[in-house]
């Protein structure tokens, strides 16, 4: 297929797309996971306990709280901010993958609002593990 747009994106531009829709469905996977996990203890739902995922989630929302702390940025935006230099885009481009999904995780706001965000989230992760304690195999 000649003249497909994709044939036109350098590798690098396309392996921060790929870093971006990772980086989405992992914080799809904290929020959405952390509402779905609090919706699941109060009606009842078996998997919501399940070790191995809620301490996944714990790691992640625990992983980002501590960046934030250190003043750090995420490793994933890092990379795909340098694939894009290298790509010679911007960090923040306008192709539709960029853009939305870019929309969606980045925003413009003064480090301690993510600090504060990220906090209060991971706190209320805290009490949901103590709310809804995940299951251990063999402990249900």
């Amino acid at each position: 297929m000649s003249g497909s747009v994709y044939q036109q994106i350098p590798a690098p531009a396309l392996v921060a797309d790929g870093i971006l829709l990772l980086h989405a469905l992992i914080v799809a996977f904290v929020i959405v996971g952390q509402l779905l996990f609090m919706i699941g203890g109060w009606r009842g739902w078996d998997w919501v306990r399940r070790f191995w995922l809620r301490l996944t989630h714990l790691g992640l929302i625990a992983y980002v709280t501590l960046q934030a702390w250190l003043g750090e940025l995420c490793p994933l935006t890092v990379w795909e901010h340098e694939l894009r230099r290298v790509a010679g885009q911007s960090p923040h481009g306008q192709a539709f993958l960029e853009y939305w999904l870019g929309r969606l995780i980045y925003y413009d706001l003064p480090a301690w609002v993510f600090l504060l965000a990220y906090t209060v989230f991971a706190l209320l992760v805290l009490v949901t593990w103590w709310w809804i304690p995940p299951y251990r195999r063999g402990s249900v």
